[in-house]
Parts: C-alpha cells; sequence; structure tokens
C-alpha cells in the first residue's frame, strides 16, 4: 500500500489595503481614462458635422464629460490626502518615502537589477517596492497635482472673471507661464503624456509582479490583500512602528484578526 505525501506550502497573508484606499485607486485610474479620451477631442477636434451648429452640441458633452471627471479626480484625490493622515504607513508611501535613508536606495538598486533580470528573486514587501515608490511619486503625484492645478486654471478662462476658479486658480496660474494660456496648454497635455507613460508601465510591472514575483499585486488591490508566495523575510523600507512585521508576525497575522 503506497501513501501519498505532499509537502506542506505555506503563504502569509497581510491585510494592506484598506476599503478607502483601493476605491480611489480605481475610481482614479477610470477618470484618467476618461480625461485622457476626452482631452484628446478637446485638443483635436473632430471634422465638424453636418448641418446647423445649433442641431449639434457634441463638443459641448465632450466638455461637460472631461470637466465632470476633473472633478471626481479632485474630490477623490482630497480623500487620499485625508488618508494620508488617518491611514497607515503604505497609505503615506506614494506621498513621502525616506531618501535619506540608505537602505532604500540599496533595495531600489536591487529592484531596478530584478526588472532587467538581473536577479535571481524580488524581496517581500508589505507595501509597495523601493522602486515603485519613486515612481509613484515622481512621475504620477506631482504631475497629477499639476494636472489639477493646470485644469482649474483653463477652466476658470472659460468660466470667466468673478468665478472661483479664475479668481484662485487662473489669476496665478496663467502668469505663472508667461501670461500665455497656449503655453498652459502645452504644459497640460505633455503632463497628461507622462502620467499615460506612467499607467502603462504601471500595468505591465503589476502584471509581470503577479506572475514572476514571491507577492499578490493585482488581487490585493482588489481584496485589499497581500499574499506572500513564501514565509521568507519582509523588507522593512520606513521606520515606522506600523509598517515592519517579523516572520512569526506575518504567519501568525490571521490567527491574532
Amino acid at each position: 500500500m503506497s501513501v501519498n505525501t505532499h509537502k506542506i506550502h505555506s503563504e502569509p497573508s497581510v491585510y494592506v489595503y484598506s476599503a478607502a484606499v483601493r476605491i480611489w485607486h480605481w475610481v482614479n485610474a477610470l477618470a484618467i481614462l476618461v480625461l485622457a479620451i476626452s482631452g484628446y477631442f478637446i485638443a483635436s477636434p473632430m471634422p465638424t458635422l453636418s448641418g446647423e451648429a445649433s442641431d449639434h452640441f457634441l463638443m459641448g458633452y465632450i466638455r461637460f464629460i472631461h470637466f465632470s471627471a476633473g472633478y471626481i479626480l479632485v474630490i477623490f484625490f482630497v480623500q487620499r490626502i485625508y488618508m494620508f493622515f488617518v491611514g497607515g504607513s503604505i497609505a503615506r508611501e506614494i506621498f513621502l518615502h525616506n531618501i535619506l535613508k540608505p537602505s532604500y536606495w540599496k533595495e531600489l538598486w536591487h529592484e531596478i537589477r530584478w526588472y532587467l533580470f538581473l536577479e535571481k528573486e524580488p524581496k517581500l514587501y508589505k507595501g509597495h517596492n523601493p522602486l515603485a515608490i519613486f515612481f509613484m511619486h515622481w512621475m504620477f503625484l506631482w504631475p497629477l497635482i499639476f494636472m489639477i492645478f493646470s485644469g482649474f486654471a483653463m477652466y476658470g478662462e472659460g468660466t470667466g472673471p468673478g468665478t472661483w476658479a479664475n479668481t484662485y486658480v487662473t489669476s496665478w496660474m496663467i502668469p505663472l507661464v508667461g501670461g500665455n494660456s497656449f503655453t498652459l496648454h502645452t504644459w497640460h497635455h505633455i503632463m497628461m503624456w507622462v502620467i499615460l507613460i506612467f499607467v502603462m508601465i504601471h500595468v505591465y510591472v503589476a502584471v509581470r509582479e503577479d506572475i514572476m514575483s514571491r507577492q499578490s499585486i493585482i488581487s490585493s488591490m482588489v481584496s485589499g490583500w497581500r499574499n506572500f508566495k513564501d514565509d521568507g523575510k519582509i523588507e522593512d523600507i520606513d521606520n515606522n512602528d506600523d509598517g515592519k512585521l517579523t516572520d512569526v508576525e506575518v504567519s501568525n497575522w490571521n490567527k491574532d484578526r
């Protein structure tokens, strides 16, 4: 009589992304998609439609969709800033990262080598790895902030003097680029392409890491749980007490919840 033996495989799980952060992520992604498509048609309008101009309101609808998506983007971005103050260390990662910490740059270099297929395996992280944080901060966060202010500055041009957008944003944003509205439009388009390039890299890396890394990526932004494919050491890239778990704590996390 034969007995089949199977090696026990441990996959620790940690709850890392709150519902508020996950909702912001997907709403933000949808808003950027709508803004990019509608913004393209605003910058490069379609050929004139046949018939009387009064019979068509196509560009008006496109602009309305663009402005609505912009307001949604801003509302949820404010919510994301709120999570910076009330959330844990992972909720603060894209806003602040310790660039003065030597281990940060050491681990960032390790991730670069991993993405270049020069390392055999990546490290485990509760939240984002150092390279992801670096790109999210400089290629997404700051371009997004610029897009919000430049967008409202151009919006204020249309609403006219006396409106909140014109008074509080247009009045200083246009002079900031030399008083030329076309220059602001150009920079608005450039920053949109920066964000779109980031999105393409972000999607590629997320899919790649889900397949090749030692932890879940895409499903974590749906369920909130980070599943580790082994019980190895989890790196700590910050100095916050709530940002680091020992191997024993990770293994027993679900028992304690």
